[in-house]
Parts: structure tokens; C-alpha cells; sequence
């Protein structure tokens, strides 16, 4: 493997407890449908924001998620680079969660949830 390319793991692959999900994606996509208890840093931010990230348990590794798992690989590989957290890809992203019948809420109250 690459040393530049992050970990991966499918969707199917990630624990159902415990898990420390970490969405990159826009604000728009993150509004219209995300994972409950996951949290938000949208990929450009990162590195003004990464300081967040210190709140996060660093007994087990942060899964990073987009789309469809593009821009969390690039993201997951720069945390990693840094040294910032133990950063894992998901593999096909929030489409692949959404399709593995993992939970998605929206950020409206009300409004039905979707993948952006």
C-alpha cells in the first residue's frame, strides 16, 4: 500500500458501537442528510479547524465519510500525514451507508433525509 493512501474499510466493515464518524462534506450535503452522532468538519476547513478533533476519543480510530468516500480519502490521508488522529476511509461513503440501511437524519427538523 501507498504510505499516502489511508486505510479503508466498507461500510459493512465498521463497528456498530462505538464508532467515531467523521463527515468532511459540505454544509448543504451535511444538512440534507448525515449520520446521527457524527461530526461535521467540512474538508476545506480542516486544517483552521483540526483542533476540534482533540475532543474525539483517541482510543480507537476516527472514520472519515463523504459522498462516496473521494474526498474522505484525501482528508483521512492528510489527519494521518499530520499525525492528527488514526484516520480511516469509507469505503463508497455516506451513498454506501445511506444503501447499507445505516441511520440518516436531516439537519431540518421534519424534513426527510437524503444523500446529497
Amino acid at each position: 500500500m501507498n504510505p499516502a493512501e489511508p486505510p479503508t474499510a466498507s461500510v459493512t466493515e465498521l463497528p456498530a458501537e462505538g464508532l467515531v464518524l467523521l463527515d468532511v462534506r459540505e454544509q448543504d450535503e451535511w444538512d440534507a442528510g448525515h449520520a446521527p452522532g457524527a461530526v461535521h468538519i467540512p474538508m476545506g476547513e480542516l486544517p483552521a479547524r483540526v483542533e476540534e478533533l482533540a475532543t474525539l476519543p483517541d482510543d480507537r480510530p476516527v472514520y472519515v465519510v463523504c459522498r462516496t468516500g473521494g474526498r474522505s480519502a484525501r482528508a483521512a490521508a492528510w489527519l494521518n500525514a499530520a499525525g492528527v488522529v488514526d484516520a480511516v476511509n469509507v469505503a463508497g461513503g455516506m451513498k454506501s451507508w445511506h444503501t447499507e440501511g445505516r441511520p440518516v437524519t436531516s439537519a431540518q427538523p421534519g424534513a426527510e433525509p437524503e444523500i446529497l
